[in-house]
């Protein structure tokens, strides 16, 4: 299982000389399987370098999966170039919660006077799936799901193939039960002994006192979940759009400082990040 990040940076997109190591882009990430099918998770900004790739490499088949309907993780789809191909075919899953469907949430995004190109535009084969199954199948790809803890409600996601195992947590917040979430141990044991957990970690504790309830966890929160979870790597994501390189380096040096040395591995996402499992 190959992963890469497109973009890793919340809320909105950033940019600036001060944002060079970890980008600016917002969330996309990219499962390559062991039989190379392409599965996409989440359509932030990150998402158009994405399809500029997959039309360089000659792709035209894909699987997008929702976490949630934020615009942060929707406002790249309207520039993710394949759409437009008739001869693309896209695989859509997400659970549409708040939403009546998956097919409106991505339409709203496209609806006038908010963008010129409207959703009956695209050309590419478009396949909607509404009944958000768990587990579901993509290829030789296992798919489980969990309700994060998050305003308006999503999903977290795990990925196993062949004994290794993903596990994508962004918009969790860890300290603040929303309505529809999972509890903590839900959490901690969705996670259980995964190799590789991705989880959102935008703030610190003195900016989380006056965030609480937003549907964000502090970085702290995030270690303590996979240090109980037993997982082998986390991965810092979901990046405070005023977060500057040397602050998130700051961040990662204490999540080390913190792990004593003891599992898991710390690292924060960064754009064009591979993290072969």
């Amino acid at each position: 299982m190959l992963i890469r990040c497109w973009g890793a940076r919340g809320s909105i997109p950033v940019s600036g000389e001060e944002y060079l190591r970890y980008g600016g882009d917002t969330p996309c990430i990219e499962i390559r399987t062991k039989n190379d099918e392409i599965v996409i998770v989440d359509a932030g900004s990150g998402i158009r370098r994405l399809g500029n790739l997959l039309l360089a490499e000659d792709r035209r088949d894909c699987t997008l999966i929702f976490t949630h309907a934020h615009w942060d993780h929707l406002m790249g789809f309207p520039f993710f170039k394949p759409i437009y191909l008739p001869e693309a075919r896209i695989q859509l899953f997400g659970c549409p919660l708040a939403q009546s469907s998956v097919r409106k949430m991505i339409a709203a995004i496209m609806a006038p006077p908010n963008f010129p190109v409207s959703f009956e535009e695209i050309t590419a084969d478009i396949r909607f799936q509404e009944s958000c199954p768990t587990p579901f199948e993509i290829g030789g790809l296992r798919v489980r799901s969990i309700p994060i803890s998050h305003p308006n409600q999503g999903m977290g996601y795990r990925f196993e193939e062949d004994g290794k195992s993903f596990v994508f947590l962004t918009d969790n917040e860890l300290s603040y039960r929303h309505p529809g979430s999972a509890t903590y141990e839900d959490y901690r044991d969705f996670a259980r002994g995964a190799d590789l957990l991705v989880h959102d970690a935008e703030y610190l504790d003195d900016e989380y006192r006056l965030t609480r309830r937003w549907g964000h966890s502090r970085y702290t929160d995030a270690l303590q979940l996979a240090i109980d979870a037993g997982v082998a790597q986390l991965g810092l994501f979901h990046h405070n759009q005023e977060r500057t390189d040397r602050d998130l380096e700051a961040m990662l040096e204490d999540c080390r400082r913190i792990a004593a040395g003891r599992p898991p591995i710390c690292f924060a996402l960064h754009q064009g990040m591979e993290i072969v499992l």
